[in-house]
């Protein structure tokens, strides 16, 4: 058999396998941004249920609702709970939380714009359409067009 040494040794060696393999169970973080601007509403979702390691991904939120301008901001992760249900499950159950962030409503004020006004022909229209383009990428400001 082992002599008490190897044997203390061979424990201290599993211990360190597995404190070694637990950077591998590290938790998921993804974040995924529109570019539009944040408003103060955030969905938080904390147990989004996915099955078999994530193969089986969680159902889609609906967020028109809460969101009427839109996402600013989505992140996904997997927590330390999340984490843990899916190991005692051996990832039969693979939880992730979700944040949503919505961005803000409203449109360009139009009261300052410059204004295009359009001719009654198609040609006349396409160019003034042309011409308010070329005017809001050099001014970075909305061009209002008048049919």
């Amino acid at each position: 058999m082992f002599t008490r040494n190897e044997s203390v040794f061979r424990r201290v060696a599993r211990f360190a396998m597995v404190l070694a393999s637990l950077p591998a169970a590290a938790c998921y973080h993804q974040v995924v941004e529109t570019g539009k601007t944040a408003s103060p509403t955030v969905i938080d979702k904390p147990w989004q249920m996915g099955f078999v390691y994530g193969l089986v991904p969680p159902p889609a939120i609906n967020t028109a609702a809460q969101c009427p301008g839109g996402v600013a901001k989505v992140e996904t992760q997997h927590s330390f709970l999340n984490g843990l249900v899916a190991s005692l499950t051996f990832g039969i159950i693979t939880p992730m939380q979700v944040t949503i962030t919505c961005a803000t409503t409203g449109r360009a004020s139009t009261d300052n714009a410059q204004k295009v006004n359009a001719g009654r022909t198609q040609e006349e229209q396409a160019a003034a359409v042309n011409e308010a383009a070329k005017r809001s990428s050099e001014s970075g400001q909305p061009v209002l067009v008048q049919f």
